[in-house]
């Protein structure tokens, strides 16, 4: 092949109880990514559309094509060049896994151009050296159910050690993505450096009771597990009509809500389409109240990650 397209999904990270270790991809939004190759070695940004101008163009500050130097370096073929035109099809600063979904995008791009000398899983080490450009935070919460799909576990980092888990087949996510920004530095710089004993306990029985529910499947245990105790209450500050979103959400059905990685986006779990797409109009509702718009999106879990385009996808 001498060019490709891939697209990769957005991810919801922390799913509530789940700080830094749970995170799932979902079918929409998500970045998609062309590579071109080239006689000149090296990766080069030739477009990036969508993102108003904001994201950096030099190769070595983007984090998609850091993924892709990184990944060519490992492999020793700094010889292979590439151009990359990059299509933002998700919002920026959204807590949807924007930098993720991008760096997840250019890996598997690349490793696919070049007939696939490693399997997907050996791939998010250099996806996470792209969320390191983008938050200073080699991060793999995102990145790892982007590339593998599914929910996935974060164990350990020392060694890498991610975990797929099952989940039920009619689960539902609706995600909601106010027209507002909170910066993943920021959301991080508001959190306490200790928690109480009190609350790390009510956090673990959460974080077994959410992976025993999903992997039963409980949806009561499921709803009583999505309560986040440390992260938050912290965070919630920085999202205007955070309590009344949430209780809207849990008003129409959704088994629980929470927030979306660092925010401002929120997501909720349904037990099928129609609870999702009502709860998705009623959470948007409830920012309108004060005058915020949003977006809303509604997928089933992502089992499959990144996927090679065909022409007629690109086309659309």
């Amino acid at each position: 092949m001498d060019s490709i397209t891939v697209f990769a999904p957005a991810t919801v990270a922390n799913v509530a109880c789940g700080f830094d270790i749970f995170g799932f991809a979902v079918d929409n939004p998500g970045d998609q990514i062309t590579l071109t190759a080239s006689p000149e070695p090296g990766v080069r940004i030739i477009d990036i559309i969508g993102d108003e101008g904001r994201l950096p163009r030099e190769a070595n500050r983007n984090t998609a094509s850091i993924a892709i130097q990184t990944y060519l370096q490992h492999i020793n073929r700094t010889d292979v060049g590439v151009d990359v035109v990059l299509r933002k099809k998700m919002p920026l600063g959204s807590g949807l896994g924007s930098s993720a979904a991008s760096a997840v995008a250019g890996v598997f791009a690349i490793n696919e151009l070049l007939n696939r000398p490693l399997t997907v899983r050996q791939l998010i080490p250099f996806a996470m050296e792209g969320e390191r450009i983008a938050c200073g935070s080699a991060h793999a919460d995102n990145v790892g159910p982007s590339l593998l799909g599914g929910f996935c576990v974060i164990r350990s980092y020392q060694p890498l050690d991610v975990i797929r888990v099952n989940t039920p087949a009619s689960l539902y996510c609706t995600l909601v993505h106010p027209d507002i920004e909170v910066n993943t530095k920021d959301a991080r710089f508001i959190l306490k450096n200790e928690v109480s004993l009190k609350n790390t306990i009510t956090q673990m029985g959460n974080v077994a009771g959410l992976i025993a529910g999903l992997m039963t499947p409980d949806y009561d245990l499921i709803s009583r597990s999505l309560v986040d105790v440390i992260i938050e209450p912290v965070r919630s500050i920085l999202i205007p009509e955070f309590n009344e979103v949430k209780q809207a959400a849990l008003e129409n059905g959704a088994l629980g809500c929470s927030i979306s990685g660092s925010g401002p986006s929120m997501f909720a779990l349904c037990r099928d389409p129609q609870t999702a797409e009502r709860v998705g109009a009623a959470m948007q509702q409830a920012f309108l109240s004060v005058g915020i718009s949003s977006e809303s999106y509604v997928s089933e879990i992502n089992q499959q990650g990144p996927k090679v385009l065909t022409t007629a996808e690109v086309a659309s």
